[in-house]
């Protein structure tokens, strides 16, 4: 009892050495204690925040260095392909040909049997590259008058690619006769050097670089 009277809280200095020492060791723990729950462990979570933030901006480098290395032979390759398909829009009919190249297709109709109710060439639409020359028609023929029309269309001298769209074919009668109806589409390039085509191909760039931006926003 004598003991703990001597152990008043109020003159620490005053106890024997061996109880200061322990005293001394609990104010360190708990000092130690509060250090790691208030200093410590914030600066280690933001340590691990760190870390994590490390390695994804790693990746992003890395990703970033990769598609820089692969830039120019991309670049190349894309370029490389835009003269391959302007070589091949080439192909198809000019301008000054497709007039002729409608009457061509008119007239293998005709010699294939078929009738042609409506055959009426709509104006044309401008894409990137080319141009679509919208036809609609209304032929009547049967089967193999059909297959013979379209075999003379790909046996044209000039390249014909000729698409259809919303094409309808029906019984016309009990004889086997069949009405085709609807609309085709065949396609010329369109050339630079032409001012009306070069127009036509500056309209369809601005209009595929504001369908772009629209669709970023």
């Amino acid at each position: 009892m004598s003991t703990r009277r001597k152990l008043d809280i109020n003159n620490i200095a005053n106890w024997p050495q061996n109880m200061q020492l322990v005293a001394a060791g609990v104010v360190a723990v708990f000092i130690l204690l509060l250090a790691y729950l208030f200093v410590f462990r914030g600066k280690q979570e933001e340590l691990k925040r760190l870390d994590e933030q490390e390695v994804g901006l790693r990746k992003t480098f890395e990703e970033k260095q990769g598609q820089a290395a692969n830039l120019e032979p991309l670049k190349q390759q894309l370029a490389q392909m835009e003269q391959e398909l302007q070589q091949m829009l080439r192909q198809l009919p000019s301008k000054t040909e497709m007039p002729d190249l409608i009457v061509d297709i008119s007239q293998t109709a005709l010699a294939s049997g078929i009738r042609n109710e409506l055959f009426q060439p709509m104006p044309e639409v401008a894409q990137e590259f080319y141009a679509e020359q919208p036809i609609q028609i209304r032929m009547v023929g049967n089967y193999h008058q059909f297959g013979a029309f379209m075999s003379g269309v790909a046996s044209l001298p000039r390249v014909v690619i000729m698409t259809m769209h919303n094409i309808a074919l029906t019984p016309k009668d009990k004889s086997g006769g069949l009405v085709m109806e609807g609309t085709v589409k065949t396609y010329r390039y369109l050339d630079e050097n032409d001012p009306d085509d070069k127009a036509a191909l500056d309209a369809a760039a601005a209009a595929k670089a504001k369908e772009a931006e629209a669709k970023k926003k």
